[in-house]
């Protein structure tokens, strides 16, 4: 499988009066910045078979942009990939053929302990992702043999290749 982890853009900070933490929106500069970084993910990478996104609004609006950038990709939400533990989000990844190329949106600090575990990384905190930054990984087997990291991308990066 080719993983592509894609972590929620830049969002409503956190503690925003009458807003609880699951609601909490893109901002226009999001938005924004982020449509550029998915016009650059899309030149990078070619369109996934499946994109799963967390159902937080931040990652579902996040996931949007990406698939209106690729084409022809539809978001399916996995509430695995809001909080949920490694277990879960290896049963929600374990359904795709290995010939796949799945991506997922989801949010910190969740996506930097799958990548770091994935890569069999003792210093998984040294992996944060940056709003709407991205991996790629190669998973020739399992979840639970490991992958290879072939790219990892902060959006700045992703803004200048569009």
């Amino acid at each position: 499988m080719r993983l592509l982890i894609i972590r929620h853009a830049t969002a409503v900070p956190r503690g925003t009066p009458d807003m609880p933490d699951e609601e909490r929106p893109l901002t226009k500069r999001g938005e924004r910045r982020f449509r550029r970084a998915a016009d650059g993910l899309a030149r990078l990478t070619k369109r996934p078979d499946t994109l799963l996104s967390s159902p937080l609004s931040r990652a579902r609006r996040t996931a949007e942009i990406a698939a209106k950038a690729w084409g022809k990709v539809e978001v399916e939400e996995s509430p695995a990939l809001a909080g949920g533990s490694y277990d879960e989000v290896a049963t929600a990844l374990g359904r795709f053929p290995a010939e796949s190329m799945v991506a997922i949106v989801g949010h910190e600090p969740d996506l930097s302990a799958l990548l770091g575990r994935l890569l069999g990384g003792a210093h998984a905190e040294r992996l944060t992702f940056k709003k709407g930054g991205a991996a790629l990984l190669d998973v020739p087997g399992s979840l639970a043999e490991g992958g290879t990291l072939v790219w990892y991308a902060p959006p700045r990066i992703l803004r200048r290749l569009a």
